[in-house]
């Protein structure tokens, strides 16, 4: 693995957003609108003064989280779209980039998206409702950490999937993260849920992120069991769609399929 050839791509994106305003409103508008909304909301229930739940805090940490989680997974599958719109993934694999590299490189395009939502919503939150987000302290670093690796998994998981079935597939990219979300207890607890879909909540990384930011938020402390749920689960994930993709791009290329994919 070269990091020049990872360092070309990460450059080719930076330029692409540097020279597209509705590329920088989709990293902002949704986010704000966002924290708008849920943070009237909790406004609103705060003032029901609800013995033992700070609305605030709950509501407007699990918004922070979740976009973290949704902008993560969207950077990777947006960039590896763009370059199916413009043509161009052919002209880049027939380079000697290895997939590990082009890989590497939607990765890295998604911290710099990543960390530029993060400005925005840490800013905001603070700045109406007085949330501060690193009242979590050093527990924020792994949560964050997991919620970048589940986000990069179902990332590479949906462009798998645009790769062997094409572009009629790409609404993937935009809709499956909201598939988990009622599973991943972003707003409630696992155990508000049905027993049977708590069984399904505990194969999530995303929802021991949650729970374990709750009881944070509640405690101070965070149980050990919910970090190692967290990263052991993201550790099968990755490793999954990793050779998930690898082999849909085995096969578009066995198949002489990947220029039909920009067609």
């Amino acid at each position: 693995m070269k990091f020049y050839r990872i360092n070309a791509l990460l450059i080719r994106h930076m330029y692409l957003f540097k020279r597209s305003f509705p590329r920088i409103m989709d990293i902002v508008y949704w986010p704000v609108m966002d924290i708008l909304v849920w943070g009237f909301l909790s406004l609103y229930i705060d003032k029901l003064h609800i013995a033992g739940f700070n609305a605030i805090t709950v509501l407007l940490g699990a918004v922070v989280f979740w976009d973290f989680l949704n902008q993560s997974q969207k950077s990777v599958s947006i960039a590896f779209l763009e370059e199916i719109w413009e043509k161009n993934l052919l002209n880049i694999f027939v380079t000697p980039l290895r997939l590990s590299e082009f890989l590497g490189a939607t990765v890295l395009v998604g911290v710099v998206r990543i960390f530029l939502v993060g400005v925005v919503l840490t800013s905001l939150s603070y700045l109406f409702y007085h949330f501060n987000l690193f009242t979590l302290g050093f527990y924020l670093i792994p949560f964050i950490l997991s919620l970048f690796l589940f986000g990069w998994s179902l990332g590479i998981f949906t462009n798998a999937i645009i790769l062997r079935f094409g572009t009629s597939a790409q609404i993937l990219a935009f809709g499956f993260i909201i598939l988990i979300q009622p599973f991943s207890a972003v707003f409630y607890p696992v155990s508000a849920l049905p027993p049977g879909l708590q069984v399904v909540a505990q194969l999530l990384p995303s929802t021991y992120v949650f729970e374990g930011m709750r009881s944070v938020l509640s405690t101070g402390s965070l149980p050990t069991e919910l970090l190692v749920g967290a990263f052991a689960t993201n550790a099968v994930y990755l490793v999954l769609t990793l050779w998930f993709f690898a082999r849909m791009f085995s096969y578009v290329k066995r198949e002489g399929k990947l220029l039909k994919l920009e067609g």
